[in-house]
């Protein structure tokens, strides 16, 4: 890349049951296109700075990368436990939102029409959760597993998850969404890293500065950048497979 992906806040058409004026962020890589795109989703802290340059760094990758903010009505403090709520019960606005994004991405003139959904912590639960709605591959970053794995991931596309050992609110999730896959013969690539804890692909701590000590604590919440360097070249290598290579 020879110049500085943008990086757009724009809003959405909103689906019936989404949200009202949708806003997103959009990262466009450099050059001509078209492009493969991605949905990105947020964790459980938003829309934050270091989401958008998770945003920015696919599209450095060569993707078009948009990310819904999930929270658009209401914010964090207002728009959280209904969307765990929504993730949980597999239906809701949230959804919604995801499928405008998707669409949106799907009618853009640079968009290959191979699109790739793309989460962390709770979005790493939609990743997995959409995994069987339309998009070509997901990447699961530490997000949740529903009951019922086998069931939920019949037809799924294919899938890539990376886990940190150190988080204990996972414990097993890497293992037992790889054999589910297996099961299933769904391609995938499901690797855990014994020293990372939850949210290790970001590049800064989030969420607020009182919590962090205790998101450490019992998640192994933080920045791991050797075990990121390594997740973020498998999961180029995955979409580059399942959505192909910018053009």
């Amino acid at each position: 890349m020879t110049a500085t992906p943008q990086l757009i806040d724009l809003k959405l058409p909103d689906g019936p049951g989404g949200s009202a004026g949708l806003k997103a962020v959009l990262a466009i890589p450099a050059g001509d296109g078209p492009w493969p795109g991605v949905v990105l989703m947020h964790e459980a802290f938003g829309l934050t700075d270091v989401m958008r340059r998770q945003a920015v760094r696919l599209a450095e990758a060569g993707y078009l990368a948009l990310m819904p903010d999930l929270f658009t009505e209401g914010g964090t403090r207002k728009c959280l436990i209904a969307t765990f709520r929504a993730l949980s019960a597999g239906a809701g606005r949230a959804f919604v939102d995801i499928e405008s994004a998707r669409t949106f991405l799907a009618e853009r003139t640079d968009c290959t029409g191979s699109i790739g959904v793309l989460g962390f912590c709770m979005g790493g639960g939609f990743a997995l959760a959409t995994a069987t709605r339309g998009f070509d591959a997901s990447s699961v970053n530490y997000g949740r597993l529903p009951k019922n794995l086998d069931e939920h991931l019949l037809g799924a596309c294919p899938i890539v998850g990376s886990f940190g050992g150190a988080d204990r609110s996972l414990s097993g999730a890497a293992a037992t969404l790889g054999a589910s896959l297996d099961r299933l013969k769904i391609a995938h690539d499901v690797k855990e890293y014994p020293g990372a804890g939850h949210s290790f692909l970001n590049d800064a701590e989030t969420g607020p500065r009182v919590l962090r000590p205790v998101l450490k604590r019992i998640l192994g919440a933080g920045p791991d950048p050797v075990a990121a360097a390594d997740a973020w070249r498998r999961i180029e290598a995955f979409f580059g497979e399942h959505l192909g290579a910018s053009q």
